[in-house]
């Protein structure tokens, strides 16, 4: 089960996550294109080796298990699909 970065992580995009990340599945990071327009960090489903490395390293406690990403925040887990259609 992967992990979605949900509502906590707009307009925060911490990089905590992404340095503790072993598969780098964390986009957009500060020197990839885009960086600066991004509202929110968004991890690849696909890549996603369930680690929850992000999960204790998220000051704002934006990353949930996708089986337990809260109700109200379930279209996080589409929105990372989108951005990392995209891509």
């Amino acid at each position: 089960m992967a992990y979605v970065i949900a509502e906590p992580c707009i307009n925060t995009k911490d990089n905590s996550c992404v340095e503790v990340c072993p598969v780098d599945c964390i986009h957009p990071t500060p020197d990839e294109p885009g960086f600066g327009e991004a509202t929110q960090l968004y991890i690849d489903a696909e890549e996603c080796i369930d680690c929850d490395a992000c999960v204790e390293a998220c000051p704002v406690d934006a990353c949930f298990s996708a089986d337990q990403l809260p109700e109200e925040w379930a279209n996080f887990a589409d929105k990372a699909k989108e951005f990392f259609a995209k891509q």
